[in-house]
């Protein structure tokens, strides 16, 4: 039983090296002058937008509908995805498949019905 989970143990490991190991060596020129400490200036500090310079302030309330709109475009469109396979074994599948691919469908129907009904697609 722990045999498999060596491995695991040993992957984690390695994963956790290579960030750590690159921290550690950045830290460790600073102290050998290959990587000198800059101090910061005001350049470096502003925000950067496209190389222009930033109008008003940096810190803007942002409209939470954009994001809204992406997450839903994003699922719908994943969802979407997993059709193309039940497409192609549709003759394969039998009528359980078939079952389960109109399952699929109107679990999605109603999901958009719901954000439809929520208002979700409505820009105000």
């Amino acid at each position: 039983m722990f045999h498999e989970y060596g491995h695991i143990g040993i992957l984690a490991i390695i994963a956790l090296i290579f960030p750590l190991g690159a921290i550690a060596t950045s830290w460790a020129f600073q102290f050998i002058n290959i990587r000198p400490h800059v101090s910061s200036d005001p350049v470096k500090r502003d925000t950067y937008e496209c190389g222009m310079r930033t109008e008003g302030p940096s810190l803007v309330q942002f409209n939470f509908r954009f994001y809204y709109v992406a997450l839903l475009f994003v699922l719908f469109d994943v969802e979407l995805v997993f059709l193309f396979p039940w497409a192609l074994v549709y003759d394969v599948v039998g009528w359980a498949g078939f079952a389960k691919g109109l399952l699929f469908i109107g679990i999605f129907v109603l999901g958009g019905l719901y954000a439809w009904r929520k208002g979700a697609m409505e820009w105000r």
